[in-house]
C-alpha cells in the first residue's frame, strides 16, 4: 500500500474539519474524492501531504510512518529530514496551477528535480521535454506561464508534479479553475495517466469522470467519509442517504 491514513483528525478554532477519517490507497489504484464544498476533501488532501498538520492519527508511506499519535493523544511527526524523503513520494497539482511566473515552462519543470533530487540538468530537461511531450505542449518550453491558456497552464503543473518521478500523484481539484472546454484537456491527460496506471487521488466535482476513470469513489460530507466503494455502485446504487441526495443533482 502506498498510502494508509487512520483515525485523521484536524481542527480549525474548534471546528471539526476531519472527523476520524480512515481510508488507503494501492499502487495502481485511482481514488476519486466527491462530496460538497466544506466536507473535508482539499484538507485531507492538505493533510496527506504535509501542507496541513493533523491533530490526530496516522499517516504512512510505503509501509513507513510519517506521522502518528502519542501516548499523550498529540500527533507527533517525523524529523524535518526523513519528512523530506515522504515528500518525495507524493505530487500534488493544485486547483490554481502555481506556476512560477517569472520562469519558463521548461524552467518550471526542472527547478525541482535539479535543486531538490540534485539531478544533472541535462537528465532533468530530457525528462522534462518528454513529459512536455505528452502533454501536447512541448512546444510552449521557452514560453512563460501568462502566454499559455489555464488547460496549457495545468498540463504543465502535471509535468512538473511527474518529473519528480512520484509514486503517487494528489488532484486538488484540477479542472475548477477551467472553462468547460479547457476542462476535457486536462481530464484527457488524468484518464491517459490512468491508463497507465499511475496511483492517483482526485478530488473532483466531475461526476461522469470520477465513475469512468475511478477505482474507487470515496463520498464524504461532514467531515467523515459517508460512502465508498466501486464506482458503479456508488453512483448507481448509493446505500447512504446523503450520498442520494448529493448525487440526486447529477445525471448518472
Amino acid at each position: 500500500m502506498i498510502l494508509e491514513m487512520k483515525n485523521i483528525q484536524k481542527q480549525f478554532d474548534g471546528l471539526e474539519v476531519l472527523k476520524d477519517i480512515s481510508f488507503g490507497v494501492d499502487s495502481g489504484e485511482v481514488v476519486s474524492i466527491i462530496g460538497p464544498s466544506g466536507s473535508g476533501k482539499s484538507t485531507l488532501l492538505r493533510c496527506a501531504t504535509f501542507l496541513e498538520t493533523i491533530d490526530g492519527g496516522e499517516i504512512t508511506y510505503m509501509g513507513k510512518k510519517a506521522a502518528h499519535t502519542n501516548e499523550r493523544g498529540e500527533a507527533v511527526y517525523v524529523h524535518a529530514r526523513e519528512l523530506r524523503q515522504f515528500r518525495s513520494y507524493y505530487g500534488l497539482v493544485f486547483q490554481q496551477f502555481n506556476l512560477f511566473p517569472h520562469y519558463s515552462i521548461l524552467r518550471n519543470v526542472i527547478d525541482a528535480p535539479i535543486r531538490v533530487q540534485k539531478r544533472s540538468r541535462e537528465d532533468a530537461v530530457s525528462t522534462a521535454m518528454g513529459l512536455l511531450a505528452k502533454m501536447g505542449i512541448a512546444d510552449k518550453a521557452d514560453a512563460y506561464p501568462f502566454q499559455l491558456s489555464g488547460g496549457q497552464q495545468q498540463r504543465v503543473a502535471i509535468a512538473r508534479a511527474l518529473a519528480m518521478r512520484p509514486e503517487i500523484l494528489f488532484f486538488d481539484e484540477p479542472t475548477s479553475a477551467l472553462d468547460p472546454e479547457l476542462t476535457g484537456e486536462v481530464l484527457k491527460v488524468i484518464r491517459q495517466l490512468a491508463d497507465e496506471k499511475m496511483t492517483m487521488v482526485v478530488v473532483t466535482h466531475e461526476m461522469a469522470f470520477a465513475k469512468a476513470v475511478s477505482n474507487r469513489v470515496i463520498f464524504m460530507d461532514g467531515g467523515v467519509i459517508v460512502e465508498q466503494g466501486d464506482p458503479r455502485d456508488v453512483f448507481e446504487n448509493p446505500q447512504e442517504e446523503r450520498t442520494k441526495r448529493f448525487l440526486s443533482v447529477f445525471e448518472r
